[in-house]
């Protein structure tokens, strides 16, 4: 490939992500990704002093052409000498073509191959932007790098308008790579396609031959999910070359960029900081913070105590809320100052942790407070009397939050909480994905390939909350990164959805449910991954004991964690483990549940799984590992002659219903259990 204006350098890639550190040089200095450029559509960041940008960290500002094209014109900067001389700023420019602007007025304007014809907003003037004439525009204001004019298309497009737009972008690009001429300045091209990853991939394989000197990813936050954008902007990325800058255009919020980040992009730019600042909204290291609420009006503490910004060294949240409810220009000055310096701080954290080789446990750390609102600091007594928070409930349920500061769901009949000694995220990794060793049971044999190795296939039974799949989803796709993977199939089986829409309706509660794939199941009751074609999550809504035989696939592992035997006994009885096993067929497969009761083990042993122990969870020494036949012994520590004796001693030695006349039968059954045959008394009390 033709070396870089840029002189890009990859300084390291994350272990077990698509994370990148890389340092390029420009025109005026030299830059270090991944980097966030603040939005300064008009040559200024609005209510944003260049000094304050600076000594914020901003690396590079992005400037509007069709705005400046506009007013003041190409002449003005041809005269003064250029964009960074006009507004006094001695860092890098990027200019955006127009091709965004132009999608964004889709009423007053006409489009063709020539290019865009659209009237002036300044004095009604009918204008052509054509490539030539964009690039034309962006060599007369100096930017450092330059973007070729595209066709923007809302990103749910369809097939055909996609390629379309994707094919005039192509031509585009190249007609904007012969207008550059000679000029120093760099030149990116955009990858077009919509949510089509192979029409992302035509336009990716027309692009990434000619001489740019970076690529963007166009089309994305206009219209699609969460999700879809996470899974295109991976799938996107993933086909670029290496040895350039890559740049997720128009993208977003600290947890969208982290998210980005992960999946290989460098670059980013977004009006959010600022935009969100007028009405009072701050970005800092607890989650997002509305200061126009009342609860902060005698709040005599820096907005972020962990930040280090002047803002937050200076002025309390009282002063900061003051501002906002008057509607003070300094107040939106202020809190988009901090927004951008916690951007950039943001930056330099994912940059080091990257360096230093610890991307991973840093990205899952951050989405966990990236998109929480507004999780208080203490507040005085008057300020908590002035604005009780409203219950949280949903039917028969509530968010409990417990003294360590994380959230569960809790059944108000009962009491029982759903994961209630430690946190419902962590406590899925400990007791179901890391016992299972998912990760390690996705990794392909010898003679397999992704498209002929079966697939690994949960059965989640009790969804809850969706904490244990989606704690196997986040395991499976960060091992989907490392390398090619079998496919994972999860079945979630679930009776009431109260507890999921509860806890979806309160994220900032739940920051794992940021991922996106829940509130796509409780809509469409599956979820298929776009980044990871083989990766789907299927729900059947109903009783367990009916819908198990509705299952497409026989279980590999089953999540087993239903309510307790005091809410739900008939889940827990001999009955219902012997239908699980028959519905096994034979097929090897573990079940992993936190029970550790003497008749739950006698119940599974009685129905003819083989039973282990599990690890801690929680305030639980050991949890419960079965096993069926197939499966047995496996890799887990079976319960031996020393758990026998205490089970001989225990009051629950029997089940309830069984006739006094049956017990010596029963007992016989235990004793005679395939698991114990020519076990010795060697087995730990």
């Amino acid at each position: 490939m033709t070396p870089s204006r840029l002189d890009f350098r990859l300084e390291a890639v994350a272990e077990g992500s698509s994370a990148r550190a890389a340092v390029f040089r420009t025109l005026h200095n030299q830059v270090l990704t991944p980097l966030f450029m603040p939005v300064g559509t008009q040559a200024t960041v609005k209510a944003q002093l260049p000094e304050a940008l600076e000594a914020s960290g901003s690396q590079i500002l992005l400037a509007n052409t069709y705005h400046l094209l506009l007013r003041p014109g190409p002449e003005v900067f041809e005269r003064l000498g250029g964009i960074h001389r006009f507004m006094k700023w001695n860092h890098s420019v990027l200019t955006d073509s127009g091709g965004f602007q132009i999608f964004s007025l889709p009423h007053s304007r006409s489009m063709s191959e020539a290019g865009a014809v659209f009237q002036s907003y300044v004095d009604g003037q009918s204008i052509l932007l054509s490539p030539e004439r964009s690039i034309l525009t962006q060599r007369s204001i100096g930017s450092d790098i330059m973007m070729v004019l595209d066709q923007c298309i809302p990103s749910t497009a369809d097939r055909r308008a996609a390629r379309a737009a994707l094919a005039i972008t192509q031509r585009w690009a190249e007609r904007s790579l012969t207008a550059r001429g000679d000029s120093p300045q760099s030149l990116f091209a955009i990858v077009q396609g919509a949510l089509h990853h192979d029409l992302r991939h035509e336009s990716a394989a027309g692009l990434t031959p000619l001489p740019f000197d970076g690529f963007a990813i166009g089309g994305l936050a206009v219209g699609e999910a969460k999700t879809e954008r996470e899974d295109t902007c991976a799938f996107t990325a993933a086909l670029l070359p290496s040895d350039r800058p890559r740049y997720l255009m128009g993208v977003g919020t600290p947890l969208d960029i982290l998210e980005a980040v992960h999946r290989g992009v460098d670059m980013f730019d977004c009006i959010i900081p600022t935009q969100v600042a007028k009405r009072g909204t701050l970005f800092t290291s607890r989650g997002i913070v509305q200061l126009r609420r009342s609860v902060y009006k005698f709040q005599d503490t820096p907005a972020d105590p962990a930040c280090a910004c002047p803002v937050c060294a200076k002025y309390s949240r009282a002063y900061l809320h003051h501002l906002t409810k008057t509607q003070e220009s300094l107040g939106w000055q202020l809190m988009g100052q901090h927004n951008i310096w916690f951007y950039h701080q943001l930056m330099r954290d994912i940059r080091a942790a990257i360096l230093q080789g610890r991307f991973l446990p840093f990205y899952h750390a951050a989405r966990q407070t990236l998109g929480c609102e507004d999780l208080d600091f203490p507040t005085p007594p008057a300020a908590r009397l002035a604005s009780q928070p409203r219950p949280l409930t949903l039917g028969a349920y509530q968010v409990h939050t417990a003294a360590a500061g994380f959230s569960s769901i809790r059944h108000t009949a009962s009491g029982e909480i759903m994961h209630s000694h430690t946190p419902p995220l962590e406590e899925a990794h400990a007791l179901y994905v890391a016992q299972s060793r998912l990760a390690e049971r996705a990794l392909l044999l010898p003679h397999e390939t992704p498209e002929t190795a079966p697939p690994l296939v949960i059965w989640d039974v009790g969804l809850g909350a969706a904490a244990n799949a989606l704690a196997a989803l986040e395991a499976y796709e960060a091992q989907a990164l490392r390398g090619p993977v079998r496919g994972l199939q999860i079945i979630s089986f679930e009776n009431d959805l109260d507890p999921l829409r509860l806890a979806l309706r309160h994220k900032r509660h739940f920051p794992y449910l940021q991922h996106g794939a829940a509130d796509a199941l409780l809509i469409r009751h599956q979820w298929h991954s776009r980044r990871f074609p083989r990766l789907t999550w299927q729900l059947l809504h109903g009783d367990f004991a009916e819908q198990l035989h509705h299952a497409p696939a026989l279980p590999d592992f089953i999540f087993y964690d239903m309510f307790s035997s005091r809410t739900q006994a008939d889940q827990w009885t001999i009955p219902a483990f012997a239908r699980i096993l028959t519905a096994c067929q034979q097929h090897p497969c573990a079940l992993f549940t936190y029970s550790t009761s003497t008749a739950v083990r006698v119940a599974l042993l009685a129905s003819g799984w083989h039973v282990a122990r599990g690890v801690a969870a929680g305030v639980k020494t050991e949890t419960t590992i079965a096993l069926t036949p197939a499966a047995a012994p496996g890799p887990w520590p079976l319960l031996g002659p020393s758990w026998l004796s205490r089970w001989a001693r225990s009051h629950v030695q029997f089940p309830d219903s069984l006739p006094e006349e049956a017990r010596e039968a029963f007992a016989r059954r235990i004793r005679h259990h395939p698991q114990f045959a020519g076990l010795a008394e060697t087995e730990p009390a």
